[in-house]
């Protein structure tokens, strides 16, 4: 009795296992798309309102949630009082101090920085067209998580189960 519900919690944790996987894939589909969701706003303010940009950060900094909502702040800030010469010394920095509790991949914080290189001009047209291309590669890097992720969820549901048999059959 007590080998079948030792079995039981072993293919049940593996389970578990498996399934956390598929969320956390989720949950970072989810990141990728509120950051496009942020750029989105940034590009829309920029573009008619014709503001300054540490106002901009500060007025959708006002409709987002944390940790975005810390980040934008501080980056109203330090555009406003200018702490550092560059402003994608600025961006840079608050990128890797307030985003990095949410884990992203080295891939798409190199393209987040690679963003504040240009934005930081004062020609409005030339921040509108860098907005884009990198919303434009943003949305293949969405697509490519979406692409694998439902594969992905499926493979480790059942590896997770296919693990528990697995170490079931040896531990018996």
């Amino acid at each position: 009795m007590q080998r079948f519900i030792g079995s039981l919690l072993i293919i049940a944790a593996t389970t578990g296992a498996g399934i956390a996987y598929g969320t956390e894939l989720q949950r970072y589909l989810e990141k990728l798309l509120y950051i496009r969701h942020i750029v989105y706003m940034l590009k829309g303010e920029i573009e008619y309102s014709n503001a300054p940009l540490g106002e901009v950060f500060g007025r959708v900094a006002v409709r987002t949630k944390e940790p975005y909502r810390k980040w934008l702040k501080a980056m109203e800030r330090q555009v406003e009082y200018r702490e550092e010469d560059e402003f994608s010394k600025i961006w840079n920095r608050s990128i890797d101090r307030y985003l990095k509790e949410l884990h992203l991949k080295s891939v798409h914080s190199i393209q987040l920085k690679e963003l504040g290189t240009f934005l930081g001009q004062l020609d409005p047209d030339t921040s509108s067209r860098t907005m884009q291309l990198y919303l434009n590669r943003l949305e293949l890097e969405i697509e490519k998580v979406r692409e694998g992720m439902a594969a992905k969820k499926r493979i480790s549901n059942c590896l997770g189960v296919m693990g528990g048999i697995f170490l079931v059959v040896i531990l018996i």
